[in-house]
């Protein structure tokens, strides 16, 4: 394969992925009221309060779409704005415990389909897929934007 035929493959196949994942997170979240998109940002900052902006760079989707969301959980008492000490303007984005807790509800669920997933593919297979998603996107990241046309 030349490395046209190889890139416009890798593109092809990691979007048909991203609508399976996102198919298979809104079949996970439904059930505790919330949407794949929803989840996506609780899961950004239960570790730690991020801004708006921090999510989205986190996540490789735009400011506007996280805002949106964002605005959406905190009107839903999942999350909520805090201050920001390190800029004054662009609050921080942290759960509460009502969004700590309807992702938590999702566990279970979760837990049986990365086993299954793991089983159709095998733990090794599985981990080397998974190292070669991050190894592609690290890359990507390398070659940064207008990068490409050189």
């Amino acid at each position: 394969m030349s490395d046209q035929e190889l890139l416009a493959g890798s593109a092809l196949a990691v979007f048909k992925l991203n609508g399976q994942f996102l198919a298979l997170a809104d079949e996970l979240a439904r059930p505790v009221g919330l949407t794949a998109a929803w989840w996506q940002v609780l899961g950004a900052v239960l570790p730690e309060p991020l801004s708006v902006a921090g999510i989205a760079r986190e996540m490789g989707i735009t400011r506007q779409s996280v805002q949106r969301i964002a605005d959406l959980l905190v009107e839903q008492g999942l999350a909520e704005y805090r201050d920001n000490p390190a800029h004054r303007r662009a609050k921080l984005l942290s759960a509460t415990a009502a969004g700590r807790d309807a992702v938590s509800r999702i566990n279970p669920a979760h837990a049986v389909a990365a086993h299954a997933l793991a089983q159709e593919l095998g733990p090794q297979r599985f981990g080397d897929i998974l190292a070669g998603l991050r190894a592609l996107s690290d890359a990507l990241e390398t070659m940064g934007p207008g990068r490409a046309r050189r």
